[in-house]
């Protein structure tokens, strides 16, 4: 009978050994699959607007007021099934905007006049605020027709961005755009549907049309 335990214990262990000694190859990390719409688009010109533009089917349009309540015509693109959405933000050159400034008794209300410089250099400086967690941002000038020109910025790696434009005639129009997800920033897990966007955003520029 002791024999037999032996033999037995003998056989356990040299499976236990050969088991740790198996070759052993980790899987991958995984994400869920996305199945994406078919691209379709539909006009945005709502009346007492100073530009309309094209968007996809498969968002909507929701009004967006930044904290000094002076900007009727800002507006967010979303895409709820992705979690995402394009801020654009219009400001009118010549035109004036309220910005908060710090002051010994906190921040007060400061009236500046929107020159097309001081809004091309906003653009810039708010795009490159995210070279922190950027792995790179590269920008590239684009201009569709007379009239309509800008930088598209490609923003690279974890950032919580991944594509901001601006768009302007330099005169009378400036809008900005960001595309930003409602996610933790992961260029491995939201890569695929930033750059499914990424043609919807271009389409949205190449649509514009000021009023």
């Amino acid at each position: 009978m002791r024999i037999t335990i032996f033999y037995i214990v003998c056989f356990i262990i040299c499976q236990l050994s050969q088991s740790c000694n198996s070759s052993f190859t980790p899987k991958p990390k995984g994400y869920f699959k996305i199945d994406f719409p078919e691209r379709g688009y539909q006009v945005f010109n709502e009346p007492g607007f100073p530009y309309s533009f094209e968007y996809p089917t498969y968002a909507s349009i929701s009004k967006e007021m930044d904290s000094s309540g002076q900007q009727p015509y800002w507006l967010n693109v979303e895409f709820k099934d992705f979690a995402g959405r394009i801020y654009l933000s219009y400001k009118s050159i010549n035109g004036y905007s309220v910005y908060k400034l710090k002051s010994g008794d906190g921040y007060r209300d400061s009236l500046v006049k929107n020159s097309f410089e001081s809004l091309r250099d906003e653009a810039f400086s708010l795009t490159y605020k995210h070279t922190i967690k950027a792995s790179g941002i590269v920008d590239s000038f684009f201009n569709p027709a007379k009239g309509y020109a800008g930088i598209y910025f490609y923003v690279e790696g974890n950032a919580a961005t991944s594509k901001q434009f601006f768009i302007t005639d330099s005169v009378q129009h400036f809008l900005r755009g960001a595309l930003y997800f409602d996610a933790t920033p992961n260029q491995d897990s939201i890569g695929v549907v930033s750059e499914f966007l990424d043609a919807d955003v271009k389409h949205l520029i190449n649509t514009l049309r000021w009023k």
